[in-house]
């Protein structure tokens, strides 16, 4: 999934925050309960909503001004 030669880095702190959540929820990796949480988020985001109404929620989120 990861091996195509994308990559998002983490610091240090959050990368822990994300390990320790993995384990607790019982994913098998990191980087399976990270692929998980976007999904959902996108899910939430796009879910029946144009391009405009998708950068609406965005903002309203705080991901861009």
């Amino acid at each position: 999934m990861f091996g195509s030669g994308n990559t998002i880095k983490l610091d240090k702190a959050l990368f822990e925050r994300v390990k320790r959540c993995a384990e607790s929820g019982g994913y098998s990796s990191p980087q399976e309960f990270v692929v998980h949480v976007i999904e959902r988020e996108l899910e939430q985001i796009e879910d029946g909503a144009s391009d405009e109404e998708i950068m609406s929620k965005l903002q309203g989120l705080g991901y861009i001004e």
